[in-house]
């Protein structure tokens, strides 16, 4: 790529919901990944719905940090498809990832996809293909 030639931008959007102890995690996981991707600029979308913890709070904490970190900020809770579409609207990339707060989407992959998505696919989805750590119910 060019030095003349602007990468690319990918947008990752992240619903969250009364994730206010991953929040933390998340952005210390997520950043370094994001930032070892020298092929494509990157923002977060973060969209808060309805949360009643410090979730919020602790969103604009990060953002006012980091001019890469977005925040929508549903009014009440309405539900993880419609946080993501929201998420989806605002975002400026020309590719556009969504994944969870809490991690259970590993962030690692981002850049396999990523350079998929470099290489010429229209669409790439991940498939989780071992649910052995999830949580008993």
């Amino acid at each position: 790529m060019s030095r003349h030639t602007r990468k690319p931008l990918v947008s990752l959007v992240v619903p969250f919901h009364d994730e206010a102890e991953a929040i933390e995690a998340f952005f210390s996981t997520t950043l370094p990944i994001l930032e070892s991707i020298d092929t494509t600029r990157f923002e977060i979308v973060c969209v808060n719905d309805g949360s009643r913890d410090d979730t919020l709070g602790r969103l604009i904490d990060v953002a006012a940090g980091d001019p890469r970190v977005r925040i929508v900020d549903l009014t009440r809770r309405f539900g993880k498809e419609a946080a993501l579409t929201a998420g989806i609207d605002e975002a400026a990339g020309t590719a556009v990832i969504l994944i969870d707060a809490d991690l259970q989407d590993p962030p690692a992959l981002i850049p396999a996809m990523v350079e998929r998505w470099l290489a010429g696919a229209e669409v790439v989805a991940a498939k989780r293909t071992d649910r052995r750590c999830d949580p008993l119910m």
